[in-house]
């Protein structure tokens, strides 16, 4: 008897993970994971593409859910409007991800939006505010050691698309496939219990043009903001993070959310951070593992 009331009180009792999301509800200041959320002065991210199937959707949304800051910007191809048009794909997590960012703005924090070229039917908005989401086409933010930095998409110093748009097209096409076999591939890695891997991103890295395109988009943006005589410069587009220095101009790119999962952050005394959250996932699990104790070895019958 004693055996079947220890059973039943244990199958009524909520599992470790689903205790430390009951917790999250109650202490704001902890996240579904049970991890503390982190708390930035501001936080940029970008290339999101709701609307496909290769937006990492699961990655945001535990990075929205362990992070706060007081001011958010959206830099850009947060919908994928270009694959909209071609067939609808909205599934339940993508209006999830839109939700938490307009709760952020109805909770106090400053929310503003910089379309780009796949979300560009929202630029007509420019200037307006839409549920406490300011609407900019470019902005300027001051860091807390007072910086000037530059704050756009960077789609309007990408020759492919200022010169043959149909172009862009066909390379979204072939973009769009590499996802697809980018999905496949960590599919498999989930089964076999390894962490996500971009296979578009080592590509990327590989292949001597687009390594070549991405030095000279970094260039030319690094001098649009020198022209506008700024401290730096912070931009999405080619799926890139990193942080660079051209002379006095510090460039940063923020990533995106369907090959890298990366945001810009800038912490309260205005040391600026890029965050690879795949990775952050992994260290957090790496150790919650070492704190579980170990199950004894069960003796043979």
């Amino acid at each position: 008897m004693d055996a079947q009331i220890l059973a039943e009180r244990a199958e009524s009792e909520p599992s470790g993970d689903q205790f430390r999301k009951n917790a999250s509800k109650l202490d704001k200041s902890v996240g579904p994971s049970g991890a503390r959320r982190r708390r930035y002065r501001t936080i940029w991210i970008s290339d999101i593409h709701l609307g496909t199937r290769g937006c990492n959707c699961e990655l945001l949304l535990d990075f929205l859910d362990h992070v706060d800051s007081e001011t958010l910007y959206l830099v850009g191809d947060i919908i994928d409007g270009w694959r909209l048009k071609k067939r609808f794909y909205w599934p339940e997590r993508h209006n999830a991800i839109v939700r938490r960012m307009m709760k952020r703005a109805k909770h106090g924090t400053r929310v503003v939006y910089i379309p780009g070229n796949h979300d560009e039917m929202f630029r007509q908005f420019a200037g307006m505010n839409f549920g406490g989401v300011e609407i900019r086409k470019k902005a300027i933010h001051t860091t807390a050691d007072g910086r000037r930095l530059l704050v756009l998409h960077g789609d309007e110093f990408d020759a492919i698309m200022l010169a043959h748009r149909w172009l862009a097209f066909v390379g979204d096409w072939a973009y769009e496939a590499l996802m697809r076999l980018n999905l496949v591939v960590n599919w498999a890695r989930r089964r076999l219990g390894l962490p996500y891997w971009s296979l578009s991103k080592v590509a990327k890295h590989k292949v001597k043009n687009a390594v070549e395109f991405i030095s000279r988009f970094e260039e030319t943006v690094a001098h649009e903001a020198q022209r506008l005589k700024v401290d730096g410069v912070v931009c999405g587009h080619i799926h890139t993070a990193d942080q660079r220095q051209f002379g006095d101009i510090t460039y940063y790119n923020d990533g995106d959310w369907v090959e890298g999962c990366t945001a810009l952050v800038e912490h309260q005394c205005g040391r600026m951070e890029i965050l690879h959250w795949a990775d952050e996932i992994a260290a957090r699990q790496t150790r919650k593992a070492a704190r579980s104790p170990a199950k004894p070895l069960q003796a043979a019958a």
